[in-house]
């Protein structure tokens, strides 16, 4: 390991902050005989390639953190047992939730020669911009966590009568219409709209397209099956013709 009481480390990655783009500061964080957060940094390395495999094979000694004026985050170390250099990448943010980075593939830190000149230009045409998507995607997710739901979102029920497809008659205009110009047919006798399942293509195709014109209503739309025991006294929503049934049908 590294001997802790040497510099070089700090020298390199106070030279490597002037070298980046923007305003960044370094923070050298030396071993204090156990007492240190090195720990609770590399809990936040946000790798999962050499960095990574690294920092779980050995223990960090001492390390560096480089601050930009946004609040990125660069964590500097030894190369453990790679030879000369330095081992860097970025440190997850601490304000965001562990949900909003699932799914997100981690941008993952570089081995950079013991040259903070040449350092910095990996950092800034490598690393960097992979933080940048991977932030990006987790403010996303994040915002989509914290985002209010709607209480009493609006939908339509299209029920499987059969090969049909049953939606009660809607009170909106044009719900009315979303559903008439997509192929459902009225059937008064029913107070119910129907779509029919001759043509198992056309009837998928009409349900997508009904969907996404009540998507831009703002409706949520919904297939259902029906009860599989009628409620005593009831029948159950019939098509307004009898037509012979497909062998299959696609879902």
């Amino acid at each position: 390991m590294h001997d802790p009481t040497d510099t070089s480390l700090a020298s390199f990655a106070t030279v490597l902050a002037g070298e980046l783009p923007g305003a960044w500061t370094s923070t050298y964080h030396p071993d204090r005989g156990g007492d240190n957060d090195h720990g609770a940094l590399t809990d936040r390395v946000w790798d999962m390639n050499d960095v990574a495999d690294a920092l779980a094979k050995h223990t960090v000694d001492h390390c560096a953190v480089l601050q930009r004026h946004d609040g990125t985050r660069l964590f500097v170390a030894d190369p453990i047992g790679h030879g000369d250099g330095y081992l860097i990448a970025a440190l997850a943010p601490d304000e965001i939730p562990d949900e909003a980075f699932r799914g997100v593939r981690e941008p993952d830190g570089i081995t950079a020669d013991a040259d903070p000149f040449s350092a910095a230009e990996d950092i800034t045409h490598d690393l960097l911009p992979r933080y940048d998507k991977a932030l990006a995607q987790v403010h996303d997710n994040a915002a989509r966590l914290t985002a209010p739901q709607p209480a009493n979102t609006e939908r339509v029920v299209m029920t499987w009568s059969g090969e049909s497809l049953v939606v009660d008659k809607p009170a909106r205009a044009d719900v009315t219409k979303a559903l008439t110009e997509n192929g459902f047919v009225f059937a008064p006798e029913s107070n119910v709209f129907v779509l029919s399942g001759d043509d198992t293509t056309h009837q998928a195709a009409s349900v997508r397209a009904t969907g996404e014109r009540l998507s831009a209503l703002g409706i949520d739309t919904v297939l259902r099956h029906p009860q599989t025991r009628p409620a005593l006294g009831t029948v159950p929503a019939a098509p307004p013709t009898a037509s012979p049934a497909p062998s299959a049908r696609r879902h």
